[in-house]
C-alpha cells in the first residue's frame, strides 16, 4: 500500500540514499526535503550548492524544485531548468549516462534564454556551458557545479 498524505495525495515515505535512489523501509536514509519547502531564492541557492558540494544532487534538485513551483511566471522556466540540471547530474551519479544527456542538454536549452538577463546571480551562462559540456562528455573530471557567479 503506497504511502498517502492527510489529503490522500500518494507521497514516497522511503528512505533514500545520498542520489536519491530509495532505500528498504526501515533503513536509514539521507533525509529528503520536505514536500511544503518554502524558501526565497537567494536562501535556496545557497542551500541548493551546499547540496550540489556536498555530492548530494537529488537534494539540491528538490529545493530548485520547490522555488520552479512557487516562481512567478518569468522565472518558471529558469528554475526548472536549474532543477534539471540536479536530475541531470543525479543520473551521472547514478552510472545513467544516457539519461544525464537528455536532461543535462535539455535543462542547458531551457536556461539558455536567460543568459542576457541573469536573475538572482545565477551563472546562467556558466551552467549552461557546464550542463553541455557533462552532457557531451560525463567522463571528464568531477562532476561539479557553481550556480552563481559569487
Amino acid at each position: 500500500m503506497r504511502d498517502r498524505d492527510e489529503s490522500g495525495r500518494p507521497r514516497n515515505a522511503r528512505p533514500r540514499d545520498a542520489y536519491g535512489r530509495p532505500l528498504p523501509h526501515g533503513t536509514t536514509g539521507i533525509p529528503t526535503m520536505p514536500d511544503d519547502l518554502d524558501m526565497p531564492p537567494e536562501e535556496a541557492l545557497a542551500e541548493a550548492q551546499r547540496l550540489l558540494d556536498a555530492d548530494r544532487p537529488f537534494h539540491a534538485h528538490e529545493v530548485l524544485e520547490a522555488v520552479w513551483k512557487a516562481a512567478p511566471e518569468p522565472e518558471r522556466e529558469l528554475w526548472r531548468g536549474l532543477a534539471q540540471v540536479a536530475v541531470g547530474m543525479t543520473h551521472l551519479r547514478r552510472g545513467n549516462a544516457r539519461g544525464a544527456d537528455a536532461l543535462l542538454s535539455r535543462a542547458a536549452d531551457r536556461l539558455v534564454p536567460y543568459q542576457d538577463a541573469p536573475l538572482h546571480g545565477i551563472d546562467v551562462e556558466g551552467i549552461v556551458q557546464r550542463a553541455r559540456g557533462l552532457a557531451k562528455h560525463p567522463e571528464d573530471g568531477p562532476i561539479s557545479l557553481r550556480l552563481t557567479a559569487n
